[in-house]
């Protein structure tokens, strides 16, 4: 048994979200600061950057969290890892290279409590009965997910997505039953969903997030011809076509994650250099 003080009955401490097993929780001020950085956990907070974390509420289940994110576990909560041998933590690691996300996750499971680690980011809880189809994710947004999800990786429709779309050549796909937590640059309340029905959005500039898995992605010209382009001042968009969900930032989420990299911890970039290591010794034993 275990009892805990000052948490969730704190006044500093607010529930954002809960989805299941799941909790969003916010800091209402950031008291752990020095006289040097209080100006800017002053005027941070005006602006609605606040820290974060996610509660996660084991019983009798599994969950996948991203390496790295864990804080701290109470109760029986045991932690294993989800690779099976050699060659699938190759794969993994490769996948994790081109997706930006860990190669390794470990797995939770038991009858307790799991803490993941404090953000600036903003945290979306997704159930994903409302994506039946499955929901494909923008590099780095993957943070933990019910061990009933499933991870795959798929690749763009054609090259010209990679090379003009500037959103790579692979993405994240999860697919299956349970909740999802992802991190995001932009508030959900900032974030526009789009539903089409046999129908095209198009998009220019990095700004879908999360896009349903039967949409087909692609990058076209704005106009016909090359000329007319020239002249609408747009050239290349991403083309969403078919039937399904798209969840669209108001701002660029690669220029985001870039300019403001440094407010917004995460384990992304531990991540992709721990995978490329693990691929480049791999190569050089073969070698």
């Amino acid at each position: 048994m275990y009892k805990i003080k000052n948490l969730l009955k704190n006044e500093n401490v607010r529930t954002l979200e809960k989805k299941e097993g799941m909790r969003v929780i916010e800091y209402v001020n950031d008291l752990s600061v020095t006289p040097y950085s209080s100006v800017n956990a002053y005027f941070s907070n005006k602006m609605n950057v606040r820290k974060k974390q996610v509660l996660i509420e084991v019983n009798d289940n599994e969950y996948i969290v991203s390496a790295g994110a864990m804080q701290w576990t109470l109760g029986n909560v045991e932690i294993s890892s989800d690779v099976k041998g050699v060659g699938d933590f190759l794969g993994k690691a490769i996948k994790g290279a081109v997706t930006k996300e860990s190669a390794v996750k470990p797995r939770y499971k038991g009858r307790g409590l799991l803490m993941l680690e404090p953000t600036y980011r903003h945290i979306l809880l997704e159930d994903m009965a409302e994506w039946p189809d499955g929901i494909v994710l923008d590099d780095g947004m993957f943070l933990a997910c019910e061990s009933t999800v499933n991870q795959e990786i798929v690749a763009r429709s054609n090259l010209s997505s990679a090379i003009f779309g500037k959103e790579g050549l692979f993405n994240l796909k999860l697919v299956g039953n349970g909740i999802v937590a992802l991190e995001s640059f932009v508030p959900r309340d900032e974030l526009i969903e789009i539903t089409l029905e046999n129908d095209v959005l198009r998009v220019d500039g990095n700004f879908a997030v999360a896009w349903s898995a039967t949409l087909d992605f692609t990058v076209e010209k704005s106009t016909k011809t090359l000329i007319g382009s020239g002249i609408s001042g747009e050239g290349l968009v991403n083309v969403y076509k078919g039937t399904g969900k798209v969840l669209m930032a108001p701002v660029n989420n690669q220029a985001m994650s870039q300019t403001h990299g440094s407010a917004a911890p995460s384990n992304d970039g531990n991540a992709t250099t721990t995978a490329n290591a693990a691929i480049k010794g791999v190569l050089g034993m073969m070698s």
